[in-house]
């Protein structure tokens, strides 16, 4: 089949680099991709908000299967324009990828379908949200309601600290995802990631993860789009897989069914594993941006068939196949960032060149460009550097030990991602 990948992140890398191994690939284009995607794929110059032109190129090349990558495209209507033409897309509908586009959309629809979370309030002015922090007790869970790249979530200590994020959501410190703020319970424990591919009405398990959000080490500082990440994640055991996948996810496919909204793709939902059992945080409507490195580090089926199959209603009920050893990445990231970054440094990747998998460790661009023929950084989270073990703390060794061949001299990255699994597996062994 003929494949049209869209995006040009660190995640659509890796699709890309997957979907190219598939057997039933006959060819694979990416639009508008990066220097990474362009060693697994034909780029192509396509803006994913003009659907007119999109589906154009899709019929001038006789495109078998469309995959959106990020989440902006779908929350923006593509997947359902393409189907109207008749051409199959893996990612949910306009209204499906409210589950992602608007958090007080979720917390509505897990009230409606009794699903595990933590306790909320919609509010749509500074004043509502003064009003509504009585109701809550510190730290303070505060979420603009739209897409904010990652960024749109504000812990704060203290109630002062509250007022000073609301008075910046609303201000418009993000934008037009800032309009509505939604006051989240906090919840204790530890964070998971679970993924499911459903076609509306078969929903089957796709891996888990685990990621690291905070810009520095020990989950400190501020939230960025995702610092590294490991799968699978032992703390989700299979006994809470199945309470995830009967609590959270049926139910939500079931009710975004019954509503006439039936949710086709991957669901990608961000769990809290509490006390009481596991709870959502958040949906995701696309793959995880690095949770998806180290997933398809991992899968061994073919995914574009999968793919296909999911568009076009008819996924298979058969378990995907997943290698068992782990796979943990690490981004590097460019100085200034998730604030302004530093843009231009030059990246030599040498030994790690994304073509060559040396030493089981791969190399998938998430922020780069081309210079006057010198790699370059292009963006906030520029490489993910990923490996396998047969823990995390052998996949962690590899990974580091690959990044450290890296020459990226404005680049930085977090030591200690996997720091949780690897203090157990050494509590474990000693």
């Amino acid at each position: 089949m003929n494949v049209l990948l869209l995006g040009s992140g660190g995640r659509e890398h890796a699709l890309a680099w997957k979907l190219a191994q598939a057997p039933s690939v006959t060819r694979l284009y990416a639009a508008p991709g990066n220097p990474g995607i362009a060693e697994e794929a034909e780029l192509v110059a396509l803006d994913a908000t003009d659907h007119a032109a999109v589906i154009a190129f899709c019929q001038g090349n006789s495109i078998d299967l469309v995959v959106i990558g990020p989440e902006a495209p779908l929350v923006d209507g593509l997947a359902d324009s393409l189907r109207a033409a008749g051409i199959p897309a893996f990612g949910p509908s306009r209204a499906a990828a409210q589950l992602e586009g608007s958090k007080g959309f979720t917390k509505d629809l897990c009230a409606r379908a009794n699903i595990p979370t933590g306790g909320y309030v919609r509010t749509r002015s500074i004043e509502e949200a003064d009003r509504a922090l009585t109701q809550f007790t510190a730290p303070y869970v505060l979420k603009a309601d739209g897409l904010a790249a990652g960024k749109g979530v504000v812990i704060a200590e203290s109630i002062e600290q509250a007022e000073i994020a609301l008075a910046d959501m609303f201000g418009g410190g993000f934008g037009e995802a800032g309009a509505e703020v939604v006051i989240e319970e906090f919840l204790h424990g530890e964070e998971a990631s679970f993924f499911a591919i459903t076609d509306g009405t078969t929903v089957i398990p796709f891996g888990t993860a685990q990621d690291h959000k905070q810009v520095g080490e020990g989950d400190t500082g501020p939230n960025t789009g995702g610092m590294g990440a490991y799968s699978p994640a032992p703390v989700l055991t299979q006994e809470l897989q199945d309470r995830v996948m009967a609590e959270i996810i049926r139910p939500t496919v079931d009710t975004m069914r019954a509503e006439g909204m039936p949710y086709s793709g991957v669901l990608y939902a961000g769990l809290m594993l509490t006390a009481e059992g596991p709870k959502l945080i958040e949906y995701n409507c696309r793959f995880g941006d690095p949770e998806c490195q180290v997933l398809m580090m991992r899968y061994q089926g073919d995914l574009a068939e999968m793919m296909l199959s999911c568009a076009k209603g008819e996924l298979d009920e058969t378990p995907p196949a997943f290698a068992p050893d782990t796979a943990l990445t690490v981004v590097m990231a460019a100085k200034g960032y998730p604030g302004t970054p530093e843009k231009g440094g030059t990246i030599v990747l040498g030994a790690c060149s994304s073509g060559a998998e040396a030493n089981g460790a791969k190399v998938f661009h998430a922020g780069t460009a081309m210079k006057d023929g010198a790699l370059v950084a292009n963006g906030g989270r520029v490489l993910n550097v990923t490996a396998m073990g047969a823990s995390v703390t052998q996949a962690k060794a590899k990974a580091y030990e690959a990044l450290d061949r890296i020459d990226f001299a404005t680049g930085f990255c977090r030591r200690d991602i996997g720091w949780k699994e690897v203090a157990r597996e050494a509590a474990d062994a000693g």
